[in-house]
């Protein structure tokens, strides 16, 4: 049977140990899935591993809001990133709510009959795209404050996952591309039924966390992943008044600062550069022709040019990461596996997360206003 994975080779189930083993226990719990391949793309790097889990747990799994509006969240804003594996698997997850007119609706293209679901589908996919967000933050959001964390959370969880599943796996959620039959998807969505109906309570995945930073301006543990002690920004704003809310800031700090640590495989300059295109970044697709992302990196060294190329890439457009420019990235590092692949990773989510804080940014204006 084919693999989906790309570039890496991930730690198997029967492998697992620590905290990649606790991950992947709360993902058969939770998901009802024992083997799920975005998070074993993830397995080379534990910590990103446990922070991306807890951020997707607390905000699309747990909660108040109905599973099936998440559901169109995330494929809504998989969508608008041009992911076909994750548009795929929460399809089928929608079927698994029970909405099928809905997931088939969603799946290609169309515009939900209910005004609500349709409301909240532009809403997810206009957090792409800077001008787009704009207009719809002027607006009134199509979910009441109470349970505003666990939709953001959940189209920014996907902002992220959407690249690193885009960089690291093939569109084909199942051999062959089958996953594209209708039968195929509502019959995966009666397999997991059960498990996604049921009500999951926040806060499991913070366990996982320990040492991370918690959003709050402290720790979960003695001191930040990288061992400076130091912590992030205080909870966003899009967090508070939401009963789940404190999980789903503590997730999102540890995702922030574990992805952030991948900036480190990149020099000052190269970080400087990936940053500054990502902040005048309008959130639009790159156009095929034109010298994008060469351009770009063309001031840096020759040396540092892979990395930030992959970087800007996994921000902007990580469906067009070619074997090509992994192969530069190595061979410009001397990086091989099995070490290669956790830097791999962690670079690649460095990317990812630029964009998420850059989209991030425009979400939470709403909220404080």
């Amino acid at each position: 049977m084919s693999m989906p994975f790309r570039y890496i080779t991930p730690i198997t189930t029967g492998a697992a140990t620590g905290q990649v083993a606790g991950v992947y226990r709360q993902l058969a719990e939770d998901f009802g899935l024992a083997r799920m391949p975005l998070f074993m793309t993830l397995s080379p790097a534990p910590d990103l591993l446990a922070a991306t889990w807890a951020m997707l747990r607390e905000s699309l799994v747990a909660g108040d809001a109905s599973r099936t509006d998440k559901e169109v969240v995330a494929v809504a804003v998989s969508l608008a990133n041009r992911c076909p594996f994750c548009v795929d698997a929460h399809t089928v997850l929608l079927h698994a709510t029970g909405a099928h007119e809905l997931a088939e609706t969603v799946a290609r293209g169309g515009t939900p009959t209910d005004p609500r679901h349709a409301r909240l589908l532009a809403w997810a996919m206009a957090t792409r795209t800077a001008h787009e967000a704009g207009a719809a933050d002027s607006a009134e959001p199509p979910f009441p404050v109470a349970l505003a964390a666990e939709h953001i959370g959940t189209a920014l969880a996907f902002h992220f996952i959407n690249r690193m599943v885009s960089a690291l796996l093939t569109d084909d959620l199942l051999p062959g591309g089958v996953q594209r039959w209708r039968l195929v998807r509502r019959a995966g969505g009666r397999a997991v039924a059960r498990t996604t109906r049921r009500r999951r309570t926040p806060g499991r995945s913070l366990p996982l966390l320990e040492g991370y930073p918690d959003g709050s301006g402290s720790s979960t543990g003695s001191g930040s992943p990288d061992g400076s002690g130091s912590s992030i920004d205080m909870a966003p704003a899009w967090t508070a008044g939401s009963p789940g809310g404190s999980a789903i800031a503590a997730a999102f700090a540890a995702l922030r600062a574990a992805a952030g640590c991948g900036g480190e495989l990149l020099g000052p300059e190269a970080r400087r550069v990936v940053e500054a295109q990502v902040e005048e970044w309008d959130g639009a697709h790159p156009p095929l022709v034109g010298g994008w992302p060469s351009d770009q990196t063309a001031c840096l060294p020759e040396a540092d040019r892979p990395a930030a190329r992959l970087a800007l890439l996994a921000a902007v457009a990580p469906y067009r990461i070619a074997d090509a420019d992994v192969a530069a990235w190595r061979s410009a590092t001397r990086t091989a596996t099995p070490d290669g692949d956790a830097d791999l990773v962690r670079l690649l989510a460095y990317g990812a997360i630029t964009a998420v804080n850059h989209i991030e940014a425009g979400l939470s204006r709403k909220a404080r206003a």
